[in-house]
């Protein structure tokens, strides 16, 4: 999903759009969703973790639950979210 996707719907998980190549002339709201503004969107996109942020943390998250694993400790629901194929 696109960047701009992903902060749309952050903001309205229930929004629908289509939206073209990420070009901002292409965004079109479906099926009566209330417009969000490009600004909101932007703002969105600078608040939310990139794609590398999001894989560092998956990775932190594996290990911890590795290391805790074989201490015998019990995980986190994140943790243990990661181990779930």
């Amino acid at each position: 999903m696109s960047d701009i996707g992903k902060a749309i719907l952050a903001i309205n998980s229930n929004a629908e759009f289509r939206i073209e190549s990420q070009n901002w002339n292409t965004l079109e709201w479906l099926n009566n969703t209330a417009p969000i503004s490009q600004a909101d969107i932007e703002v969105k996109m600078a608040e939310l973790p990139s794609e590398e942020e999001e894989k560092t943390a998956i990775e932190n998250l594996k290990a911890s639950a590795k290391a805790k694993l074989m201490a015998g400790e019990p995980l986190t629901e994140a943790e243990a979210d990661t181990l779930v194929l």
